[in-house]
């Protein structure tokens, strides 16, 4: 219902929510308790699961090593369950950038970052996405270097990209934590970095 007290249409993605819901209910196979509380606790994950990922792995280089090789076990060392997912960490560096798309709908690791921002799920996003990357970026805030190369990841079903960016420069005796506290879902997803502010 709207603020006129007039009731909207579901979305797509809202008909197709509320059907799965109904089914897995009258099937027996969940309670409506149990999606409940599955649905508040995905909305109550936020990035800071993902950043804790990143620091790790920026200061610790075996871990590292072992997030760029398998990203769900990785995770799951820091007790972060990657469930029925395909995890892939990519790094960036000063010769390549990464960015992630779901070109089909909004797949996204949302267990280390959360719900997924309105312009991901976005046509223009999904479709621009994979044609004009820079110009994307551009777009973000972000201008990446003509000699840097833009590699895009596309999303499924059953696998999901997380991106590890660079640290930054300035960040050498930084805490774990601290570092966390500089690593946005935006820098994890490719459409920013982490910056350092102040002094």
């Amino acid at each position: 219902m709207n603020d006129q007290g007039a009731y909207k249409p579901f979305t797509y993605y809202q008909l197709m929510e509320t059907s799965l819901r109904e089914l897995l209910v009258e099937k027996g196979i969940l309670s409506d308790e149990q999606v409940n509380a599955e649905v508040a606790a995905m909305r109550a994950r936020q990035p800071e699961r993902g950043a804790r990922v990143v620091a790790r792995a920026w200061t610790e280089a075996a871990y590292k090593k072992r997030l760029l090789a398998n990203a769900t076990a990785a995770c799951e060392e820091l007790g972060l369950e990657i469930p029925g997912l395909h995890l892939v960490a990519v790094e960036n560096t000063p010769q390549v950038h990464n960015a992630i798309v779901c070109t089909l709908c909004s797949c996204y690791p949302r267990v280390l970052l959360g719900i997924p921002p309105d312009w991901y799920k976005s046509r223009n996003y999904r479709s621009r996405m994979v044609r004009e990357p820079r110009a994307v970026l551009a777009e973000f805030g972000l201008r990446i270097p003509d000699g840097t190369q833009i590699r895009v990841h596309d999303s499924t079903a059953d696998m999901r990209y997380l991106v590890l960016p660079m640290r930054p420069k300035g960040t050498e005796d930084w805490d774990e934590a601290r570092l966390a506290g500089i690593v946005t879902r935006d820098a994890m997803i490719g459409v920013a970095v982490p910056t350092v502010t102040g002094g």
